[in-house]
């Protein structure tokens, strides 16, 4: 097995070879094992270990055992000892949620703070297996099916194509010892009961059942890679993005068959995962939208309109009349000029004697009218926004600059007519949103 593991490294994780390298090492077979592959191939690495407190004395006789495993074999060793049950006390959630969350905060942590460049799990084709059949019986898509990541960002699971038996059969050839965790042989948790209870039936069913399901994994990864990169391309094609908004045409996306599944590869990464709220919202009336806790998505006529969740900024913001400079809630030049040039949506020219300071930036509201540029009469803001067809996210990020309750810019769109430099003005102001 050394020889495969060494092959392995040296072709699809060579840079292993080069790293900083922190090793999640329980005591038990599996992290021991690759503790000491890591040995003989003479990498660069630390152990880290977690107690978590819930196995009493045999908790702290696992973090003893792999204090003793690091000075065999010569390597740093990391402890951490966490107040499980408390967490979940004040968090919730379950046991293995609980020790998962807290024992990958402290990798990051430390990886972090000791400039480690990759953290090793002890993960193999086994642990694969198991994940699929929870995930199977929980009506997991293909991401769910595709199997445990081999690499995810800088965490390596580089037994991944290993069995268990493997593992042990390396383990008894070296004489090495290792801890059993008691609570790994009680089935009243699911993956203790798939893997005691489900997978030898499947293997007595088939001898090859678990090379014949590496294959299998290995097929079901190439597609979603495959289907990943026609999402890219589908996105490109429909998600076209302006100020900070996506806007997709709704008659485009129902062209997309099977629509069911398209809307979930499309926009589940954003948090949207009912499909059928999503059917509803392509025939619903302007306005309605989808909340997910990082995205919102919003129906505006024939379009859908996709937006980050932003932070609740302040109302008002007030321009003394020496001011300059505008920081919030965006960067704004003002300056006095002699001539006038082209005005833009970002660059408006006032007679700063019409003026009365302070001046205010606020957000619309329903009711406000101002005069449009080159126009008499008054005119709603909201009929101004329905004619220039503003989107319902747009309207809602709209600002507007005041004197005193008047209206002299509604920015970066039009401004007010009664503001405007004349024949008589004596000091031109210049405004530019920067």
């Amino acid at each position: 097995m050394l020889e495969r593991f060494k092959k392995h490294i040296e072709n699809k994780l060579p840079f292993l070879s080069k790293g900083k390298i922190l090793v999640a090492c329980s005591g038990g077979l599996d992290s021991v094992v690759l503790a000491h592959l890591c040995y003989k191939l003479q990498l660069e690495f630390a152990l880290a270990h977690c107690n978590f407190k819930l196995r009493g004395d045999e908790s702290d006789g696992d973090q003893q055992f792999v204090e003793e495993l690091g000075k065999r074999i010569d390597v740093q060793v990391f402890t951490r000892t966490f107040d499980t049950l408390g967490y979940i006390n004040k968090k919730g959630g379950s046991v293995q949620m609980a020790a998962r969350d807290l024992r990958y905060a402290w990798f990051q942590e430390l990886q972090k703070n000791k400039n480690f460049d990759f953290l090793l799990t002890a993960h193999h084709a086994d642990d694969s297996l198991e994940t699929f059949l929870i995930n199977l019986s929980r009506g997991a898509g293909i991401d769910g099916l595709s199997g445990i990541p081999e690499q995810n960002g800088n965490i390596i699971r580089p037994l991944l194509p290993f069995s268990r038996k493997e593992l042990l059969a390396f383990a008894k050839e070296q004489d090495l010892q290792w801890r059993e965790d008691s609570s790994n042989a009680e089935t009243k948790y699911l993956r203790n009961k798939i893997r005691h209870e489900v997978v030898p039936l499947l293997k007595e069913l088939h001898p090859a059942f678990l090379k014949n399901f590496q294959s299998t994994q290995s097929h079901l990864h190439q597609t979603q890679v495959w289907l990943e990169e026609q999402i890219k391309i589908i996105k490109q094609k429909l998600f076209i993005e302006y100020d900070n908004i996506i806007k997709i045409k709704i008659e485009e996306l129902k062209e997309i068959q099977p629509i069911t599944s398209s809307l979930y590869f499309l926009f589940s990464e954003y948090g949207f995962t009912e499909i059928e709220n999503l059917k509803d919202l392509l025939k619903a009336p302007s306005g309605k939208f989808l909340a997910s806790k990082t995205h919102r998505l919003v129906k505006d006529r024939n379009y859908l309109l996709l937006s980050e969740n932003g932070e609740v900024v302040s109302e008002h913001h007030q321009i003394g009349e020496a001011q300059t400079v505008v920081h919030d809630p965006f960067q704004m030049k003002i300056e006095t000029v002699d001539t006038l040039e082209n005005p833009s949506k970002n660059t408006i020219y006032v007679d700063k004697e019409t003026l009365n300071y302070p001046l205010l930036i606020r957000k619309w509201q329903n009711g406000d009218y101002f005069y449009p540029f080159g126009m008499k009469r008054k005119k709603k803001v909201a009929k101004f926004f329905k004619d220039e067809k503003v989107d319902i996210l747009s309207k809602e990020k709209q600002w507007l600059l005041c004197s005193g309750d008047e209206i002299v810019w509604v920015i970066g769109r039009r401004a007010d007519d009664r503001f405007k430099v004349t024949r008589e003005t004596k000091n031109i102001l210049k405004l530019t949103i920067v």
